[in-house]
C-alpha cells in the first residue's frame, strides 16, 4: 500500500574502501582534476564521512578490521596475504553477515585479500 508507514524502508549502505587514495582524489573532495561524478553523487544524495582511521597500513589487516570491526592483531591478520596463507577464520562475524540477519542482500566487488 502507497504510504503506508508502518513498512519502513532500510538505507542502502555501500562501503567504498580504497588503497593508496589521496584526500583529493575525489571530485567531492575537491579534486580539480579527477572527475568523478557517481562517487560525488552518493556523497551529496548520502552521508560524507571525512575522517577515518585504519588499523594498519596495508591492506589485508585494514580490511579484516573494517569487515570485523575488530583490531588486525584479534583477527590474526596483522599483514597481507600471500597465496600460501591461511587467511581470515570462518568464525569471524562480518559486517556483511550481520547485515543479512537485518534483512539486507550483500555482496563484495574487487579485491578481496583475506585469504579463502
Amino acid at each position: 500500500m502507497l504510504g503506508d508507514k508502518s513498512r519502513r524502508e532500510k538505507p542502502n549502505v555501500i562501503i567504498i574502501f580504497t588503497d593508496d587514495q589521496g584526500y583529493q582524489d575525489l571530485g567531492c573532495f575537491g579534486s580539480p582534476d579527477i572527475k568523478t561524478p557517481n562517487i560525488d553523487r552518493l556523497a551529496e544524495e548520502g552521508i560524507k564521512l571525512t575522517d577515518f582511521y585504519v588499523t594498519a597500513s596495508v591492506c589485508t589487516p585494514s580490511r579484516a578490521s573494517l569487515l570485523t570491526g575488530r583490531y588486525s592483531t584479534r583477527t590474526g591478520l596483522i599483514d597481507v596475504i600471500l597465496p600460501d596463507n591461511t587467511g581470515m577464520r570462518s568464525s569471524e562475524i562480518t559486517i556483511a553477515e550481520m547485515l543479512k540477519q537485518g534483512g539486507y542482500k550483500t555482496a563484495c566487488f574487487g579485491k578481496w585479500h583475506l585469504g579463502d
